[in-house]
């Protein structure tokens, strides 16, 4: 799977690591952009939440980047396992290091999500990140690491497919152009799909409430989102467009994980919010009077006074946009689009 089915436990309280950033939260890093990924550039893939344990995805990713135009490089711990996870937590923190610190790489990627990113958020040396900007990306549980990077370094990370992910035209498509073209896209879900319906049934977006508005990309998946609350990596969510997606949560288990996000102050201060696919949240056996995830969404975003539309191509689905956190973007909840207003790589 994709991501844990339990809520992945919040990051520990306290100062960083000597290897950390000390104070590094406390102000608003300038943000920097990566180089730009190539054909012939190598991508180091690591493992820093699920082990990979059949051989034939791996192989699947490594030739879906192959296509791509890019060289694969695994990390020296990607296929290890230790319980549900790549490696001890300080292995799967070692490739990481190792890659970023190797300028033979150009940039990260992780296999696959699950969970154990937050066992080893306080383990990365983001002075060394720093030195070392490169693209990192990968979605699920790895939000916990796209957030904390950018918020301790600054560097622009990406909400992107995994290189286990199905690689559709529509997400290939969408990586190409943020990552490898250098674009700065709008990104619209696909319309005048109907597969033979009568209307369009699939891949719609909704406006929740209208406007249009600009800032700065945070977000991800809100279980992991919500886990991080209080700690050092926890975004900085002033003036910023929100965005979240989620799967296999109960609705009541989504009310609670809002509910830590507005609680910890995340919503006083937002530009707008896109929320995306919530891919088999449901009422669960024998809830019966539950909230819908629209009173939920409603009641948590609709007071806002902000612009919010629901259904964008976020989440875990095959075909799905790439976002880059910390990114400048306009939200138009009325044309259901988002706009990275210049391009993030460099």
């Amino acid at each position: 799977m994709d991501r844990r089915h339990f809520l992945q436990a919040p990051a520990v309280l306290g100062p960083l690591t000597a290897t950390g950033a000390a104070g590094a939260a406390s102000a608003r890093p300038d943000p920097v952009r990566p180089r730009r990924l190539r054909p012939g550039d190598t991508l180091g893939l690591i493992s820093p939440a699920n082990a990979s344990f059949e051989r034939e995805p791996v192989a699947l990713a490594i030739e879906a980047l192959q296509a791509l135009g890019l060289k694969v490089k695994l990390g020296a711990h990607a296929l290890s396992r230790r319980g549900q996870f790549g490696g001890s937590d300080a292995e799967r923190a070692e490739d990481i290091h190792r890659f970023f610190a190797d300028d033979g790489i150009a940039g990260l990627l992780a296999l696959t999500g699950g969970s154990g990113c937050a066992r080893i958020v306080d383990r990365l040396d983001y002075g060394l990140i720093r030195q070392h900007p490169k693209f990192f990306g990968g979605f699920s549980d790895v939000t916990c690491l796209i957030n904390a990077i950018h918020r301790q370094t600054g560097l622009l990370t990406f909400h992107a497919p995994f290189a286990g992910s199905t690689w559709t035209a529509f997400t290939t498509q969408h990586f190409r152009a943020l990552v490898m073209a250098g674009e700065a896209p709008l990104l619209r879900n696909p319309e005048g799909e109907q597969g033979g319906d009568l209307v369009q049934a699939h891949d719609r977006a909704w406006t929740v409430r209208g406007g249009r508005a600009r800032g700065r990309l945070v977000g991800g998946n809100l279980a992991v989102l919500s886990a991080m609350a209080g700690s050092a990596y926890f975004p900085d969510f002033d003036g910023a467009v929100l965005f979240l997606e989620d799967i296999n949560e109960y609705i009541y288990r989504v009310d609670r994980m809002l509910a830590t996000l507005r609680l910890a102050g995340a919503f006083r201060r937002l530009a707008g919010v896109v929320l995306g696919q919530f891919t088999k949240c449901e009422p669960g056996d024998g809830n019966y009077g539950t909230l819908t995830l629209d009173e939920v969404f409603e009641d948590y975003f609709g007071g806002l006074g902000v612009p919010v539309y629901r259904g964008a191509m976020i989440g875990h689905i095959p075909r799905k946009f790439t976002l880059p956190v910390g990114a400048e973007a306009e939200i138009d909840a009325d044309a259901r689009t988002l706009r990275i207003l210049a391009p993030v790589v460099a």
